[in-house]
C-alpha cells in the first residue's frame, strides 16, 4: 500500500518550519526550517527608518510566503518524500497577528500606498501598544453586561484582535476604510495556498471573542457602543466564513503548487493558533489534564465538561481543543526570553569564554550553574513579568521584579530566580483553574524548554506538584498541524482517531520532590504577596516608572 503524508508548517515568532509526517503512524520523516528575514520590527520600520513607539511589534509578511517557498521542498527532500504522496497541509501561526488586506488578499504594506505606513504591517501577538483600547473595551463590556466577557476571563488582552482593529480605526482610519479585510495571518497563508479566505475557528474563539452557541461574536450594538462607526466591523472587516480545526478549506491551487513546490489539488486544512494545535500531538481529550507549551513564552490548556467563569483567563471554547468539552487557556507573557535575556545581558566574561570553550550555548551554560544551587539558597524571588502579565492580571504594563540582591549575587543566581518565577507564575494559572472548578491532576509539557531543560522541568514538577510528562516530539505545533491536515485530507474521520494513530508521548516524566517543594512553598508564598502587591494595585510603581520612561524617549 502506498505511503501517505502529511506537512504541518508552525510559523513562530521568528522563523517558521515545515515537518512531513506519514499519516499512518505519526512518524516524523524531516523538517526544514528558515528565520524571517526582517524578524520581528519593534524598533525601527525598516522602509522609512521611522522609530516605532514603545510596545509595537509588526512583522513583515512578505517574509511568510519567502520562507515557505523554501521550507516546504527543503522538508520534502529531506524526507525522501514525493510530493504526489503529500495528501493534506496545514498552517499554524502565532496569534493574534493580525493585517489588513484588499478583497484579492493583497497586504496593504505591499502597495506603495501604504509600504510606509506602520499601521499597514502585521501586528504581531505580542504588539501592546493597543493596552488602552483593550481597557476601554473591557469598561465597556462590563457596563453592558456582556455575556462574552466572562469566557474571557472578565478582562480584554491588547494581545487579541479588536482592540488591535479598534486602535487601527482610531490611528489609521485611511487605512481601515480602504482594506476589505482584516485577517489572522494563518488564515492569509492557507488563502495563498487555496485562494479561499476562512477564519479559523480557535482564532475566533480564543482571540476575537466568538462564541459558537451564543451567536458567534460581539453584537454590532456592543461595537456601536465603543465608536459608532465600528458598528458592522464584523460584516465589513472580518467576513470570512468560521472554518473548524480539521476541516478542509480548499485545495492548492496550480499557482500555489508552482510556487511552493506541492501537488495540485492537496488538501489545506483550516488554520489555528501555535500553541493550540499541540493538543491533538499529544492526545489531549481528558478532564484533569493540562498541557503547557513551553518556548519564548508560556501557553496553558485545561478541559471541562461544563461551563465555569474562571476570572483572567485567556479565553474559553467548546469543541476547540477536544471534542466535546470546554478549552480553557492562559499563559505567561515571557518565559525563555527572559532566561535568553538573563544570558544576554548578566552572564560576566569568564562565563562567555567557558561557555564558548566548551561548545555550550551561553544559556545553557548558565542554567547548568544555576542547577547546582538548593532551592532558596540565592535568597532572592522574581516576578516573571518582563513582558507583562498576560494570566491573570492580563496587563502589559507590568514589569519584572528581583528582590534580595546582594553583593554575593551572581548571575546563576538570578537565572535561577527567573526561572522559578515561571514557575510560580504557572502555579497562579493552576491554582486559578482548581478555585473556579477546573480539576488540575496531570501535566503535558510540549516545546524547547519542556525537551531540553531538565532542571527548569523538574523545578515545575517541585513547585506545581504535579507529575510532568514531556512530549515525544521537538516539534508538536507541526505534529498537531500535520495531523489536523490527515483529518482534512479524509485519511481519518475525526481528531480523535488521527491523535490516536499519531501522536507522539516520550517516556520521560518528571516527579515532584517533596523536600524541594516544600522550601518552594515557602517561597511561593513570598511570590504572592509580591504578585498581588504589584499587581493588584497595591503600589502602581511599575506603571509610573513606565510613564516616566515614555516621556524620556520622546524629548
Amino acid at each position: 500500500m502506498d505511503q501517505k503524508y502529511t506537512i504541518g508548517v508552525d510559523f513562530g515568532t521568528l522563523s517558521a518550519r515545515a515537518l512531513v509526517v506519514r499519516t499512518c503512524d505519526g512518524k516524523e520523516m524531516a523538517d526544514a526550517v528558515m528565520d524571517y528575514p526582517h524578524g520581528v520590527i519593534d524598533t525601527v520600520l525598516p522602509e522609512t527608518g521611522e522609530a516605532l513607539p514603545p510596545d509595537w511589534a509588526l512583522e513583515d509578511p512578505h517574509d511568510f510566503p519567502l520562507v515557505l517557498e523554501y521550507i516546504i521542498p527543503e522538508a520534502l527532500r529531506r524526507a525522501g518524500v514525493d510530493k504526489r504522496d503529500v495528501c493534506g497541509i496545514g498552517i499554524d501561526f502565532t496569534c493574534c497577528s493580525i493585517m489588513p488586506v484588499y478583497k484579492d488578499g493583497t497586504p496593504l504594506c505591499f502597495t506603495d500606498e501604504y509600504k510606509n505606513d506602520k499601521h499597514a504591517y502585521l501586528k504581531l501577538w505580542k504588539h501592546h501598544a493597543a493596552f488602552e483600547y483593550a481597557e476601554r473595551m473591557t469598561a465597556v463590556a462590563s457596563e453592558r453586561g456582556e455575556k462574552w466577557l466572562r469566557s474571557f476571563g472578565g478582562k480584554v488582552s491588547s494581545e487579541w484582535m479588536f482592540p488591535k482593529i479598534w486602535q487601527l480605526y482610531t490611528e489609521a482610519p485611511e487605512i481601515y476604510h480602504a482594506c476589505d479585510m482584516i485577517v489572522e495571518a494563518g488564515d492569509w497563508m492557507t488563502f495563498l495556498l487555496t485562494g479561499v479566505m476562512t477564519h479559523g475557528y480557535l482564532y475566533a474563539a480564543y482571540k476575537s471573542h466568538y462564541m459558537i452557541h451564543e451567536g458567534g461574536f460581539p453584537s454590532p450594538d456592543f461595537f456601536a457602543a465603543l465608536d459608532p462607526g465600528l458598528r458592522n466591523v464584523v460584516a465589513e472587516k472580518v467576513n470570512a466564513p468560521i472554518a473548524m480545526p480539521g476541516t478542509c478549506v480548499g485545495r492548492v491551487t496550480p499557482e500555489a503548487a508552482r510556487r511552493f513546490g506541492l501537488e495540485a489539488g492537496t488538501a489545506v486544512a483550516a488554520a489555528s493558533p501555535d500553541a493550540h494545535v499541540a493538543a491533538p500531538a499529544v492526545g489531549f481529550e481528558r478532564c484533569g489534564d493540562m498541557y503547557g507549551v513551553l518556548g519564548t513564552s508560556n501557553c496553558y490548556y485545561a478541559l471541562a465538561e461544563e461551563y465555569h467563569d474562571v476570572p483572567g483567563i485567556c479565553g474559553c471554547a467548546w469543541d476547540g481543543l477536544a471534542a466535546g468539552l470546554y478549552g480553557f487557556e492562559a499563559g505567561l507573557c515571557c518565559g525563555g526570553d527572559h532566561f535568553a535575556w538573563a544570558a544576554n545581558n548578566i552572564a560576566p566574561a569568564e562565563y562567555r569564554e567557558e561557555a564558548e570553550r566548551l561548545g555550550m550555548p551561553l544559556i545553557k551554560y548558565l542554567i547548568g550553574k544555576a542547577e547546582k544551587k538548593k532551592p532558596g539558597e540565592s535568597g532572592l524571588l522574581a516576578l516573571d513579568w518582563w513582558n507583562g502579565n498576560r494570566s491573570i492580571l492580563v496587563d502589559p504594563d507590568l514589569s519584572g521584579v528581583l528582590i534580595g540582591m546582594n553583593l554575593r549575587t551572581r548571575a546563576e543566581d538570578i537565572m535561577r530566580a527567573l526561572i522559578e518565577a515561571t514557575a510560580f507564575g504557572t502555579r497562579v494559572i493552576i491554582e486559578n483553574f482548581r478555585s473556579h472548578g477546573i480539576r488540575v491532576d496531570n501535566f503535558y509539557a510540549a516545546g524547547g524548554i519542556a525537551r531540553k531543560d531538565p532542571f527548569t522541568m523538574q523545578v515545575y514538577s517541585d513547585v506545581l506538584k504535579l507529575p510532568i510528562r514531556i512530549a515525544g516530539s521537538a516539534l508538536m505545533p507541526c505534529l498537531g498541524t500535520a495531523i489536523l491536515a490527515a483529518v482534512a485530507a479524509g485519511e481519518y474521520s475525526t481528531i480523535h482517531d488521527a491523535s490516536m494513530a499519531m501522536r507522539n508521548l516520550s517516556d520521560t516524566v518528571y516527579m515532584p520532590d517533596p523536600e524541594a517543594g516544600a522550601v518552594y512553598d515557602r517561597l511561593y508564598a513570598e511570590y504572592l504577596e509580591l504578585h498581588d502587591y504589584f499587581g493588584r494595585g497595591g503600589n502602581n510603581v511599575m506603571k509610573r516608572l513606565r510613564a516616566i520612561a515614555a516621556e524620556a524617549s520622546e524629548k
